[in-house]
């Protein structure tokens, strides 16, 4: 018989970081954190799945190549960025001296507080990709520097009204991008990284909206690449060259991330999480699971229960 399944349950499916094995601390409790370049730096990365935060990054010194989307920025001035949690973006690290900070938000945050909601309705600076980028002047760092120290102080005196301050600071880094304004014009992204983009964002289509109702369509790189137009031996070719790892394993980790997240966040049966999955039966997803986590589906929700029933 099937279950209406309330999408409600599944708006937070991401939040929730590698879980392998689940007996870690895996689910920190925080909705805005400050980090200071220099001691966290940002290394090669390409991130393509949607994350649960907004993060805004200032680089003050040192060069990469940011790419967003379908546009690539080559950064070796001062820059601010706007990264909303739905963008596929990658960094290329150039430089050994990196110097700046950036904060991470979480939507619960924003929520919380509706002027901070509003600014970032009004400046339009993560939905708007012509603005989510903002070249800075010499004369220009030091203002969006303090405004950072001071967060970051604000972070480490743990007061009362922390987070009051914090988006206030925030709502502040945006009014002086406003007034700066000065967009500069992105390069297109090769082919070669076309088709990674269209991947990601293909990857995040089939499990961004989980349900009983619209169980995942495709799950296999021969399936992904007939989507895509390519070979499959070339979609791999290119995830291996760019990311290190190949279509069927992306597609793997990504299922395992929404099986995680459906066992934690709601309380589905297996039946229900397997149809939704894809899978042909209960079994075969519960297979699958073990095979990768080592636990079982009913020992990962039993032993996350525990522990959060002991902390």
């Amino acid at each position: 018989m099937k279950t209406t399944i309330d999408l409600k349950q599944i708006d937070t499916l991401r939040n929730l970081p590698d879980m392998i094995p689940v007996l870690r601390d895996f689910y920190e409790d925080w909705t805005v954190k400050v980090f200071n370049r220099k001691y966290h730096e940002c290394r090669n990365y390409l991130s393509p799945n949607r994350r649960e935060f907004y993060k805004v990054l200032f680089i003050s010194k040192g060069s990469g190549v940011f790419t967003m989307g379908l546009n690539t920025y080559y950064i070796d001035e001062p820059t601010i960025l706007y990264i909303h949690p739905n963008d596929i973006i990658s960094w290329k690290n150039l430089s050994d001296e990196p110097a700046g900070y950036y904060v991470l938000f979480k939507k619960g945050f924003i929520n919380s507080f509706p002027n901070l909601k509003s600014t970032i309705d009004k400046f339009a600076l993560y939905t708007d990709k012509s603005k989510s980028v903002i070249r800075l002047s010499e004369s220009e760092v030091p203002v969006i520097n303090n405004l950072f120290i001071k967060m970051q102080e604000e972070e480490d005196t743990n007061g009362t009204y922390k987070e009051d301050s914090l988006q206030a600071y925030i709502q502040l880094l945006m009014v002086e991008s406003m007034k700066v304004g000065k967009y500069p014009k992105p390069d297109a992204v090769t082919e070669e990284f076309s088709h990674i983009h269209h991947f990601f964002n293909l990857l995040e289509k089939e499990t961004s909206n989980i349900n009983y109702n619209s169980p995942i369509r495709i799950r296999t790189a021969k399936e992904f690449a007939a989507d895509l137009a390519i070979h499959p031996n070339y979609l791999n070719e290119l995830l291996k060259k760019h990311t290190g790892q190949n279509a069927s394993i992306h597609i793997r980790n990504r299922l395992l991330d929404e099986a995680k997240a459906l066992l934690l966040q709601t309380d589905w049966n297996l039946n229900n999480i397997s149809y939704s999955m894809g899978f042909s039966d209960q079994p075969n997803f519960s297979f699958f699971f073990k095979k990768n986590t080592g636990l079982t589906p009913v020992e990962f929700r039993k032993s996350f229960l525990s522990a959060r029933a002991s902390a």
